[in-house]
């Protein structure tokens, strides 16, 4: 649906305060490759980036590549990424994701995106991370931190991460995809917080609608 004149004003200024705000905006996952990418942002679910990083250190010391990963024992993978939470499903994923990608890729990771989301544990917001980071294909991620600020900031009335995803596509330039989603990523974690956001540290106040503004 199309927006009205003063709403695509608004949404310019809520992308301009954001870029003055936050001017370098990258991911903070660590990785060298699509692969260590790929596999980071499975283990990032319900785990901060920091706790992944220090995961994944180690865990690409041993297993370098998706054949040594996908050969890997499964309570060895376990152990080793054990600190970031639901330890079990997330090395079964990611074992069996690098199992995908020996057996049907050659061990490359593919840019297709009914291809990334056919591996186990790769949804949507994965592979949209690993499309936009290491293939340029311009994408909206929608993690926690972008369904709830673009809520907040009335640019969707939805919930569901593949109708905001639609939302945000339809309203925003392509190429201020990538970095508008970080810099609510980056936003949600400093400022717009889940339950007490810092409204009155919010260069956004102005323009943001939510209606339960707090002092933080």
């Amino acid at each position: 649906m199309p927006v009205s004149q003063n709403e695509s004003v608004r949404i310019r200024s809520v992308q301009r305060m954001l870029k003055r705000r936050y001017p370098n905006v990258t991911t903070q996952l660590h990785h060298r490759n699509a692969f260590e990418l790929l596999t980071a942002t499975i283990l990032s679910a319900q785990c901060t980036d920091r706790q992944v990083n220090a995961v994944t250190r180690t865990l690409f010391e041993r297993f370098p590549t998706p054949a040594a990963l996908a050969a890997a024992p499964l309570a060895e993978v376990e152990a080793l990424i054990r600190p970031t939470g639901y330890f079990r499903n997330k090395a079964r994923h990611i074992k069996g994701a690098a199992q995908a990608l020996v057996e049907r890729y050659n061990s490359a990771v593919p840019a297709d995106i009914v291809a990334l989301t056919s591996l186990p544990g790769v949804g949507r917001k994965t592979a949209n991370v690993v499309r936009d980071v290491c293939f340029a294909i311009p994408c909206i991620v929608v993690d926690t931190h972008v369904a709830r600020l673009s809520k907040r900031l009335g640019l969707t009335m939805h919930t569901h991460p593949d109708k905001i995803e639609r939302d945000l596509m339809a309203i925003l330039p392509e190429k201020n995809w990538r970095p508008f989603c970080l810099e609510l990523i980056y936003h949600g974690r400093a400022v717009c917080k889940a339950r007490q956001p810092k409204c009155t540290d919010c260069p956004l106040q102005t323009v943001c609608p939510f209606p339960e503004k707090t002092s933080g």
